[in-house]
């Protein structure tokens, strides 16, 4: 049977039964333009921790985006809280790379602002 195992009286230990304990591979993957998405999906890894920053748990998640497994979201999340430091600059670049795009589309073409409602009053006319 067991031996009995340090740190308890009466506990048994049965090391044939043991746990395998490997690393596995994190869940990210970079795409072609910098983007890291989440589990093979096309979930980013900004959506998750920004759920997650806004009190989603990962099941709650897991009901948000039904292409990710629970299993990576937890995986995920314990990445964030190991390395947030890195996490949250690179999210911060990514705010920024969005800012900037937004300012380039809008030098572009002009405000976006009220085209919804442009859009549904020129349909209206028609």
């Amino acid at each position: 049977m067991g031996a009995a195992r340090p740190g308890g009286p009466g506990l048994l230990y049965n090391p044939a039964m043991g746990v395998p304990l490997r690393a596995e591979a994190l869940p990210l993957q970079r795409d072609q333009h910098g983007t890291i998405r989440v589990g093979g999906t096309r979930v980013t890894l900004d959506t998750v921790i920004h759920a997650f920053k806004a009190g989603a748990d990962a099941g709650e998640i897991a009901d948000q985006f039904s292409t990710l497994s629970l299993a990576d979201i937890y995986t995920v999340i314990g990445y964030y809280l190991r390395h947030r430091q890195e996490i949250d600059a690179y999210l911060a670049e990514r705010e920024e790379q969005a800012r900037e795009i937004r300012r380039q589309h809008e030098a572009r073409f002009g405000s976006q602002e009220g085209l919804k409602e442009r859009l549904l009053a020129r349909r209206q006319q028609s």
